[in-house]
């Protein structure tokens, strides 16, 4: 069960923290939207993902090698 936080209080220690983290990430989504990179659609993405879990689950299963 997770804790559930209020919306009134921060995660950021300070405020700089959190007007840093803002701007980091303000800038990484205007990064996104300008870049030229082909857009995956949702279906794509979700596969590459459970391949790349899939691919670490398996890695992780095999015994170690002595």
């Amino acid at each position: 069960m997770s804790v559930q936080q209020s919306p009134i209080v921060s995660e950021f220690a300070t405020a700089e923290l959190e007007a840093s983290h803002d701007q980091w990430f303000r800038a990484k989504v205007e990064e996104a939207l300008r870049s030229e990179k082909p857009r995956l659609s949702h279906d794509a993405a979700m596969t590459k993902v459970q391949a790349m879990l899939d691919e670490r689950r398996k890695a992780r299963a095999k015994p170690p090698v002595v």
